[in-house]
C-alpha cells in the first residue's frame, strides 16, 4: 500500500501533468472566440482589383512603393494569415529575449487582427500572448501556460488607439490595405518619407512611411503610441524596421522586421520575426 507521502507526491505528479493540457484548451477556446468575433466583423473589399490610377497624387515615395510592391490589375486583398517565429524581449532592462512562435489573422475590412503567440519562459513553461483589434477594441492578454493571467486589458481607448496603429504598420504584409481606396490618406513628409492615416469609426490613426533608396518600405514611425508601464498606459515612440523582401502571392513584402520603444536612452527592441508562411483571401 502507498504511504501518504508517496500518495501525495503522485496527486501532484498528476495534477502537474493535466494542467498544461487544462490550459492549452482553456486558451484555445478564448481565441477561436475572438477567431469568431473578427470574422463577423469582416467586410467586402471594393474595389476587387488594383487600379494604379488611384495612386495619381500621392506622395512621390509612396507611389513608387506601390508600383514596386503591387502589380497594377491584380486582385485586393480581404484577409490573410501568417505564422512567425523569431525572439520576444520579455524585459528592458536587462534584455531577456526568448524565442517565440505564433499565429496571425488579419481582415482587411473592417480593419482588425488577432495574434496568438507562445513564448517559451523556461523549459516545458510558455507565456501565451494575444493581441487583437476587433470591432474596435483592444485587447492584451498574457498568461503563463494559458491559466495564471499576468496582463488582461480589454478597452477602446488608448490600447484600441495602439492596435490600429500596429494594424497599418503590418500592412508591409498586406500592402492594398494601404490605398487611398480603402480610406488611407497620405500626406507628403519629404522625397523618401509620407505618414498614412486610417480611420476606423470615430478613431484616427497616423504613422510614418519612410522609404529606402529602391523605393521599398524600410521603418514605420510613430511619435507616441500606447506602452503599458507597471498596468498604466504611457505614451511612447515607436518605431517598426522590415527587411529581405520576397515575391509572396504576387506581390514584393518584408520576411523579417523589428519593433521597438525609443526611449530616451536608446531603442528597445522587443520582437525580432520572420515570416514562416502567409496565405491570402483574395477579393472575386
Amino acid at each position: 500500500m502507498a504511504t501518504p507521502t508517496l500518495l501525495v507526491i503522485l496527486v501532484l505528479v498528476a495534477a502537474l501533468a493535466i494542467l498544461p493540457a487544462v490550459g492549452a484548451r482553456r486558451w484555445r477556446a478564448g481565441i477561436d472566440n475572438l477567431r469568431s468575433e473578427l470574422d463577423s466583423e469582416r467586410r467586402t473589399v471594393a474595389p476587387v482589383r488594383v487600379d494604379f490610377a488611384e495612386l495619381v497624387g500621392l506622395p512621390a515615395p509612396v507611389q513608387r512603393w506601390f508600383q514596386q510592391t503591387l502589380t497594377d490589375g491584380q486582385p485586393m486583398i480581404e484577409a490573410v494569415s501568417l505564422r512567425h517565429s523569431g525572439h520576444f524581449n520579455a524585459s528592458e532592462d536587462p534584455e531577456r529575449w526568448r524565442p517565440f512562435r505564433s499565429e496571425q489573422r488579419v481582415v482587411l475590412r473592417r480593419p482588425g487582427f488577432l495574434w496568438d503567440a507562445r513564448i517559451a519562459l523556461i523549459p516545458g513553461v510558455a507565456v501565451r500572448v494575444r493581441d487583437a483589434y476587433i470591432g474596435g477594441n483592444g485587447l492584451l492578454r498574457a498568461s503563463i501556460a494559458g491559466l495564471v493571467a499576468v496582463v488582461d486589458v480589454e478597452d477602446g481607448g488608448a490600447l484600441a488607439d495602439a492596435e490600429l496603429m500596429r494594424f497599418i504598420a503590418e500592412a508591409a504584409w498586406y500592402p492594398t490595405a494601404l490605398l487611398p481606396s480603402q480610406g488611407v490618406r497620405w500626406t507628403p513628409l519629404d522625397d523618401r518619407s509620407a505618414s498614412a492615416t486610417l480611420g476606423d469609426g470615430d478613431r484616427r490613426a497616423t504613422l510614418d512611411f519612410h522609404f529606402d533608396h529602391q523605393g521599398l518600405l524600410a521603418r514605420v514611425y510613430a511619435e507616441s503610441r500606447w506602452r503599458l508601464v507597471n498596468a498604466d498606459p504611457v505614451a511612447t515612440p515607436w518605431q517598426g524596421r522590415f527587411w529581405n523582401y520576397q515575391s509572396r502571392g504576387g506581390m514584393r513584402i518584408p520576411m523579417d522586421g523589428e519593433v521597438a520603444w525609443l526611449l530616451p536612452d536608446g531603442p528597445r527592441p522587443y520582437w525580432r520575426g520572420h515570416i514562416d508562411a502567409i496565405d491570402y483571401d483574395f477579393a472575386t
